[in-house]
């Protein structure tokens, strides 16, 4: 029985004093809750606000201008919107014939094979122009990936540098966080979409050449299959295919939150201490205008999880 009356004596004591620390001073008038709490970044805190909004082309002006820090995806932007930016930016000039002579050379060439192609209707030279355009754009695509790798980071990893690797070559970012693991996984989910859209594209073409040949009473068709069954199975695949897309667009996608999500997790604890403590502690109140008393610390209890 004294155990008992002990017990409720220091709860109620406890109890009390923590209640000191929300009971209103009399200099505060009423009103709705918060009215009179005064609000902003604790000043003791290291956290700082992020009250930056979207695309800033001035933020990326005096970024490159090192006026002030440059963040990962204006370097991008930068670099996108002219080839060798971040070249300059990163003092690698040397890069820069390289780039404009590629891109130049494969835009110029391109351009010439297509004109002799639609001169002479020889597809050797629609080849050629392929190839060339498709060597410009590789340049570009270059450029764009040496911009990134060369930028240096303050965080490492950097999530937006993450989120860039994958978008520009899927699993790139996984092995930039040192996720090796995950990138199997995204390139059987694109191997898979890839297969489906030429499974799907196959049979469309298949039925839409019997659907268009059972439709011509002059092609003598005598197959089993009618023109209104083939334009069923047509359409069907067809929808398929466009499924596929989608399913690729949608992995794609998912590769990169992969890599921007684990990059920020990469410092998070996970580790297998699961505990739970309580201890008693004096607790200091966050203004001393909500205290009752005259005391400036209260007694109550402190509880850590760790998981």
């Amino acid at each position: 029985m004294r155990r008992f009356i002990s017990s409720i004596i220091l709860f109620c004591a406890v109890t009390l004093s923590a209640s000191a620390q929300f009971t209103q001073n009399k200099d505060i008038t009423g009103g709705p809750p918060g009215q009179n709490v005064q609000t902003g970044v604790n000043p003791e805190s290291d956290v700082l606000a992020d009250t930056t909004s979207g695309f800033s082309m001035k933020a990326m002006v005096r970024g490159l201008l090192r006026k002030q820090q440059l963040k990962t995806g204006y370097a991008l932007a930068s670099n996108a919107i002219l080839p060798g930016v971040m070249q300059v930016y990163n003092k690698d000039y040397w890069k820069l014939p390289l780039i404009y002579g590629g891109i130049g050379s494969g835009i110029y060439f391109g351009i010439q094979n297509n004109n002799q192609y639609l001169e002479t209707g020889n597809k050797d030279y629609a080849k050629v122009s392929a190839l060339c355009f498709a060597g410009a754009a590789a340049v570009y695509w270059g450029t764009l990936m040496d911009g990134v790798v060369s930028f240096e980071t303050p965080d490492k990893p950097d999530p937006a540098k993450a989120a860039i690797y994958s978008a520009l070559l899927p699993g790139l970012g996984q092995a930039y966080n040192g996720d090796w693991w995950h990138i199997p996984i995204w390139y059987g989910g694109l191997m898979v979409c890839a297969y489906t859209y030429h499974f799907n594209d196959m049979q469309y073409k298949r039925f839409r050449y019997i659907y268009n040949v059972a439709n011509d009473n002059s092609s003598g068709y005598i197959g089993h299959i009618t023109a209104s069954q083939a334009k069923v199975y047509r359409d069907l695949y067809r929808r398929y295919r466009d499924y596929s897309i989608v399913a690729t667009i949608v992995v794609y996608a998912l590769n990169i939150i992969d890599a921007n999500v684990f990059a920020h997790m990469s410092d998070f604890n996970v580790n297998d201490d699961l505990s739970f403590n309580v201890k008693p502690a004096m607790i200091e109140p966050l203004d001393g205008k909500f205290l009752a008393s005259a005391s400036p610390m209260s007694y109550g209890f402190q509880m850590n999880l760790t998981f």
